[in-house]
């Protein structure tokens, strides 16, 4: 028997989609360089004011999407590998890679914010490292888009074999909510009300203008010697 609960709430829901455009147009935008390059580094702002909203989120949101599932992982996973988990959140591999998603593009998110590559791009935190550190971490932000990309595919590959294993589309889920699964202890999403969504978006708020280093101090300007006559 199974039955069709909200599982879902809506400010994941936005979270969710905002971040897959926003992840898509940094990429197409990193990838074509040149004066997209504002873009991505606009992006890569509102990528890290998303992150920093579902990690507010995952404290004070709903059920399924709080980071207490997590404690449950341990005893979960192996239930799920022997085919016995039934739940209606994401089940213990799903967790797993939000959490990978979650660490590749905050990772992306920083070292984008400190890196600079001194032609096209220099990160609103860059003032932070040094010249060598920044090109370093511009090095690793390049070559983990492969990690990113990698991480979307295995996303696509569970939602295909969902779709075609399982008879499950879970797309729909992350449009209207609701999802049905075959628990039938499992209760609608709960908490994540009108207060938790204003402090989630504060810290968001909180992470975006940190992230833009308007509160770095402008270096001071070199001193002009007075021309010799």
């Amino acid at each position: 028997m199974s039955l069709q609960i909200r599982v879902w709430d809506l400010p994941t829901r936005l979270f969710h989609w905002l971040l897959a455009a926003g992840v898509a147009g940094a990429l197409t935008s990193g990838w074509i360089g040149g004066n997209w390059m504002v873009w991505h580094g606009r992006l890569g702002l509102a990528i890290a004011g998303l992150l920093a909203f579902r990690l507010a989120w995952g404290l004070c949101g709903s059920t399924y999407v709080r980071f207490a599932q997590l404690r449950q992982l341990p005893r979960a996973l192996p239930a799920y590998l022997r085919g016995e988990w039934h739940g209606a959140g994401h089940n213990p591999l799903g967790w797993l890679s939000v959490l990978a998603m979650l660490a590749a593009l905050s990772f992306q998110v920083v070292s984008g914010l400190l890196g600079s590559d001194d032609i096209a791009f220099v990160g609103p935190l860059s003032r932070l490292v040094d010249g060598a550190t920044s090109e370093w971490l511009t090095g690793l932000h390049r070559r983990a888009v492969w990690l990113v990309l990698a991480l979307i595919g295995l996303h696509l590959a569970a939602l295909l074999f969902y779709r075609l294993a399982r008879g499950e589309n879970l797309v729909p889920a992350m449009l209207s909510g609701r999802r049905r699964v075959a628990d039938a202890a499992a209760r609608p999403a709960s908490g994540g009300g009108p207060l938790a969504l204003l402090l989630a978006l504060a810290v968001a708020g909180a992470a975006l203008w940190a992230a833009d280093g308007g509160w770095i101090a402008a270096p001071p300007a070199a001193a002009q010697s007075a021309p010799a006559w």
